[in-house]
């Protein structure tokens, strides 16, 4: 009886990860594809930083990864991401990565989240558009690590 309801049990929840919908199985297959949607990819990738890389500004931009931002929650304090099935968080000391992405793109992720992963919508939600900005700032510094 028991190890039934052990089946029943692992059944239901391969129900409900299956219902949950897209986003729970959406994930991406090539890491390094963007994550904005291709009609606006080339326009966002356009989009700059209105801060200047300063030091002021990244060290703005770590206190928000570290606090308000809870980016370190995901992306550990080394920038690297902790292994979560699935969809990894993203790891910023990958150069390729950085070589890639924009910066527009990045303030993208923050404002829309990023489909098919756990990243969630941050600026305008729990950052204001200026902690972003600078958070971005913060993570190019993890490419020299």
């Amino acid at each position: 009886m028991a190890m039934r309801n052990s089946i029943l049990f692992l059944a239901g929840i391969g129900v409900l990860i299956f219902l949950s919908g897209p986003q729970a199985r959406a994930f991406h297959l090539d890491e390094y594809a963007p994550r904005v949607p291709q009609d606006q990819l080339e326009d966002i990738q356009e989009n700059e930083s209105p801060f200047e890389s300063s030091a002021a500004h990244i060290e703005a931009g770590r206190k928000v990864y570290f606090g308000n931002g809870m980016c370190v929650s995901c992306h550990l304090q080394d920038g690297k991401g902790q292994f979560m099935p699935g969809h990894a968080p993203r790891n910023f000391t990958d150069p390729q990565w950085q070589d890639i992405r924009t910066d527009g793109e990045l303030m993208w992720v923050l404002r829309n989240g990023s489909p098919g992963t756990g990243m969630p919508r941050r600026v305008g939600i729990i950052i204001t558009e200026e902690e972003g900005w600078n958070v971005i700032h913060f993570i190019r510094t993890f490419r020299a690590q």
